[in-house]
């Protein structure tokens, strides 16, 4: 059995289908802490919901990309991965705290692609701070 989960072609399927599991479990989370619902907007054409939304399943995905590259375990990979959404969800949360003067989840919902983008490259800027430190 060793053997098996050796061969680089199981490794590379179990590690995306980890990782696909848990970024639908973390959009999940994203939907429930936002005050509108990321996958109706979307349908309706909301591009700064698309942008925000795509900017976190880049996120998501780039410190997956960091935990699989550093560790050899799926154990460990997904334990750094939960550490790094964490942090990714707490950078919302610091977005959110340090723009007082409007409140980012309406402004999203209103389609501010403004908002929407910065909130994108939020999530990608620090998604690659966070890979690094789990690196």
């Amino acid at each position: 059995m060793n053997q098996f989960w050796e061969n680089e072609y199981v490794a590379i399927a179990a590690y995306y289908s980890v990782v696909i599991l848990c970024l639908v479990v973390f959009l999940a989370v994203f939907e429930l802490v936002t005050k509108y619902k990321n996958w109706v907007e979307i349908k309706n054409g909301n591009l700064a919901v698309a942008m925000a939304t795509g900017g976190k399943i880049f996120g998501i995905a780039n410190i997956f990309r960091h935990t699989i590259m550093q560790h050899d375990s799926l154990i460990t990979m997904i334990s750094w991965g939960i550490f790094g959404f964490i942090l990714l969800l707490a950078s919302y949360f610091i977005f959110e705290f340090l723009t007082p003067s409007f409140k980012i989840d309406e402004e999203i919902k209103n389609d501010n692609r403004a908002v929407g983008f910065i909130s994108m490259m939020i999530s990608i800027g620090l998604s690659f701070v966070i890979g690094a430190g789990i690196s």
